[in-house]
């Protein structure tokens, strides 16, 4: 047996390190490390509840928004106020957009640029994927980033700046949106539109979403053009729904609130059952494989205290669980717990794997973009946006919000007039997890076991596959 370590990972928000046992080829088993501490955690202790508005969206540069609209859920849980119908409306958008981006983000420039790495060349598609998604050089990053940088427009009408903007507080939003810059927001996601239409799928929007199962989704790719297409042709090539295997329970905190419901439910999916409700309760963080000493494994009760020296420890990552297991996050899990129909039944006869997490990412994306179009149509102009703040009484809170890579919860416990304890799981902590007290290894763990590496790690490009497919942010990991 051969011990390799891959890292630091390029192409990841953070840093990223990845030890495997390899047999035969093989990966036996993985470790992965998160090998930067953060403290974010620590630094909000003591201060004033309304800080945590200030402080953690600098926990990330690519999805700040969700760390603001988890702390704005948290503080409006403690102040026990409703937020204005604008004010969740235009949050929506932004929110939406900032993970919208980070998709495009994921699929152009992080991921699909493996696959015109020189190891393929033998393949038939290989000429025409190098001259697409050659990382600097192919076109279409060309495509991607404009329209990319013309979304997050939308930022500055709504936020004034992004990231690491204060307009996103517990009652709303804190600037109204007049009728021209409306004109302008159905302007920017109109052109969103249009770019997913022409290059990304090369149909209708409602076209592609009418697709329901996999064999619709295979009659309806053959001869189209589109990057979509592009990828699911060469991930049957390569067999990518047999790579990267997760735990297969898949959970969703629900996204993007309305004033009666959430576009996306909140639940719990497990192989060959029903989705059900979340049971909040059950969600503990477990530190015997982490540089952190022992405490609560309840977050609300629990405080992160750094043990560097521990033995047994490879990671500065809790390991959250659910119900004690082990949990995939992300656009796969949110649209198979919300029940959209071609992603669960890619889940129901695949499980959890490189091919339907990318699937799942870009269907995501067109639902996401005509949602940003009915919100935008939804603002009433005349409204407020924002709700007064109240004061926040002694007690423990939650915020819960899904960024792009997934679940992200911030649980608050206030004291006189100050933050007694700030605890953050974000998405990367529950998919890239050490191992539990129990030897239970963490999703991308699991997902590792399994990869042809060839001898000695030689073609360690599936390893990357396998860990890009969950789009890590090792900087929100960590606090």
């Amino acid at each position: 047996m051969t011990r390799i370590t891959i890292g630091p990972f390029n192409r990841v928000e953070g840093d990223l390190e990845v030890r495997l046992d390899v047999e035969s080829g093989r990966v036996l088993r993985a470790e992965v490390t998160a090998p930067l501490y953060r403290g974010f955690e620590q630094i909000l202790e003591g201060r004033p509840p309304l800080d945590a508005l200030v402080l953690a969206p600098r926990i990330c540069g690519i999805c700040s928004v969700s760390q603001s609209v988890a702390a704005a859920a948290a503080l409006r849980h403690a102040m026990g106020i409703e937020a204005a119908p604008n004010g969740l409306l235009a949050t929506n958008i932004a929110h939406a957009a900032e993970n919208a981006a980070d998709h495009l983000t994921h699929f152009y420039i992080f991921f699909m640029p493996d696959f015109a790495r020189e190891a393929y060349a033998s393949h038939n598609w290989y000429d025409d994927t190098r001259e697409r998604f050659a990382a600097t050089r192919g076109s279409a990053a060309r495509d991607a980033l404009p329209a990319r940088a013309r979304l997050l427009e939308t930022m500055g009408i709504i936020a004034g700046k992004w990231p690491h903007s204060l307009a996103f507080q517990p009652g709303g939003t804190t600037r109204a949106i007049e009728l021209g810059e409306r004109v302008r927001l159905l302007s920017i996601v109109t052109a969103f539109r249009a770019f997913l239409e022409r290059t990304v799928f090369a149909d209708t929007l409602e076209s592609v979403l009418s697709l329901s199962t996999a064999d619709e989704l295979d009659r309806w790719r053959a001869g189209r053009s589109g990057d979509f297409a592009h990828f699911l042709r060469l991930a049957d090539s390569l067999a990518l729904s047999e790579l990267g295997k997760g735990p297969g329970v898949l959970m969703s905190y629900g996204a993007y609130r309305g004033t009666d419901r959430e576009l996306f439910p909140r639940g719990v999916f497990s192989p060959g059952r029903a989705v059900e409700p979340l049971p909040l309760p059950h969600i503990s963080e477990d530190v015997s494989h982490a540089w952190m000493r022992d405490s609560s494994a309840d977050p609300a009760h629990s405080t992160t205290v750094p043990d560097p020296d521990k033995a047994g420890a490879y990671s500065w990552c809790k390991a959250p669980r659910l119900s004690g297991r082990p949990i995939e996050v992300g656009a796969m899990a949110r649209q198979t717990v919300a029940g959209q129909a071609l992603i669960a039944d890619l889940v129901a006869s695949g499980g959890s794997n490189v091919r339907n997490r990318v699937i799942a990412r870009l269907i995501e994306t067109a639902r996401i973009a005509l949602a940003m179009e009915q919100w935008t149509r939804a603002l009433r102009l005349s409204e407020p946006f924002c709700a007064p703040s109240q004061e926040m009484p002694d007690g423990a809170y939650i915020g819960l919000v899904e960024a792009a890579r997934g679940s992200l919860g911030h649980w608050v416990a206030v004291r006189g007039g100050k933050i007694e304890r700030y605890q953050i799981i974000a998405p990367t902590t529950w998919n890239f997890s050490p191992r539990d007290s129990l030897g239970v290894a963490g999703p991308l763990e699991q997902a590792l076991v399994g990869t042809d590496v060839g001898e000695a790690g030689a073609r360690s490009v599936a390893v990357q596959h396998v860990v890009r497919s969950f789009d890590p942010c090792m900087v929100c990991t960590a606090h």
